[in-house]
């Protein structure tokens, strides 16, 4: 009987599950569905974004993206920034935050935030926002192009607030928190003042961020803008020998856990998931990937983690995939040959969302991917 697995865009999919190690018990496991029973289809969702980033459903049920931008032409020659990836160029007001609606139309939520691309050396890759998170009904921001070692001197990297009529204001300065809160030990071969955050996650009205180049993950008060420091990972993996970098990050039954990128170039398997305990205690807790950019849980318990660069030592389009791992710890190849994608969430259909060209594509040519996994002759499990 030939394996029932939907291919859409000429995206490869493999499904390899490995029956006889898997939670049997468990209530909608993939792991319970017969390979030729398994169905995965995708399709472009949206399109038209500028180096998509982090995204998140609203409360309203549309789709909020945050995006890299265009990048800017502004030198700043009074900062210091990291000499292999400077100089950066940048502008106040090159990227924004999209929003999709139920039918896949993108439009503009927020505008005219800042922007910052790389030497052309390696890459000329953007940055501008990075994640977002809502708290009730209130849309927050993560700056990660902005800063004076990124070319935009008076924009600090930051967590901000949209307004009702969708302007922004600043939270918390984490450009500032940086400078006068040092890691134990960062790396002075790579250091970016102004830190590079990636992920930004709510918890009981706090936001939380990571931080990989100075490897630490903060806590933010909204009501107040104060930062606290949760960990500073540098001291258990100093940034000149052993650096890590924390990048995606989700909260999950009482814990965070997050991806870790690695120093280029890439080792093939290097990467890894960790948990940490709200009160600061770290543990490895999946292992063997490469150069993680997303992490998210389903709602059986299975984790999805997004991979890039796999047989590269350096990015490159189509070598990303997605990859799940169940509880019972087997391991499924969700998608692959897919090009740069930098994060993903599930949405209230319980289907996955994907930001796809999250860096290197021309403007307007990143997408936004809907995957749906089901299992044919099973009612439970991930529905559509």
């Amino acid at each position: 009987m030939k394996r029932k697995i939907y291919v859409q865009l000429g995206v490869a999919f493999t499904a390899l599950i490995l029956l006889n190690s898997c939670i049997k018990n468990s209530p909608g496991s993939l792991c319970k569905c017969s390979p030729d029973n398994l169905v995965i289809n995708s399709s472009v969702f949206s399109t038209g974004f500028n180096n998509p980033r982090g995204l998140k459903f609203g409360p309203d049920g549309y789709l909020y993206v945050a995006e890299g931008g265009v990048g800017g032409t502004f030198m700043s020659t009074t900062c210091i920034q990291v000499p292999a990836a400077g100089p950066y160029t940048g502008s106040d007001t090159g990227s924004r935050i999209s929003r999709i609606d139920r039918g896949g139309n993108r439009t503009t939520f927020v505008d005219h935030l800042p922007s910052s691309t790389t030497s052309p050396a390696i890459g000329a890759d953007v940055s501008g926002v990075a994640d977002v998170a809502f708290i009730d009904h209130t849309l927050y921001g993560l700056l990660t192009g902005a800063g004076c070692s990124h070319g935009v001197p008076n924009i600090p990297n930051q967590v901000f607030k949209v307004n009702h009529d969708r302007t922004w204001t600043t939270v918390a300065n984490t450009s500032n928190f940086l400078m006068n809160n040092p890691v134990a030990n960062p790396d002075p071969a790579d250091f970016e003042p102004d830190g590079t955050p990636y992920s930004m996650v709510n918890v009981d009205g706090k936001l939380y961020i990571t931080q990989p180049n100075q490897q630490e993950i903060d806590r933010i008060s909204p009501n107040t803008g104060s930062i606290s420091r949760v960990i500073d990972i540098s001291v258990l993996y100093p940034g000149p020998t052993n650096w890590i970098g924390p990048t995606s990050m989700i909260y999950h039954d009482g814990n965070f856990y997050f991806g870790t990128l690695t120093p280029f170039p890439l080792v093939q398997g290097a990467a890894n998931v960790y948990k940490l305990t709200p009160d600061g205690h770290l543990s490895v807790f999946a292992t063997g990937f490469t150069a993680i950019l997303g992490v998210a849980f389903d709602e059986i318990g299975g984790l999805y983690v997004i991979e890039n660069s796999i047989g590269n030592p350096f990015p490159a389009p189509g070598t990303g995939d997605i990859i799940r791992v169940d509880p019972s710890g087997e391991r499924l190849t969700i998608a692959s040959g897919l090009n740069l994608p930098t994060a993903m969430t599930f949405g209230p259909d319980n289907k996955l969302y994907v930001s796809i060209w999250g860096y290197g594509a021309a403007p307007g040519g990143g997408e936004i991917w809907q995957f749906d996994v089901t299992c044919a002759k099973q009612s439970h499990g991930i529905k559509k």
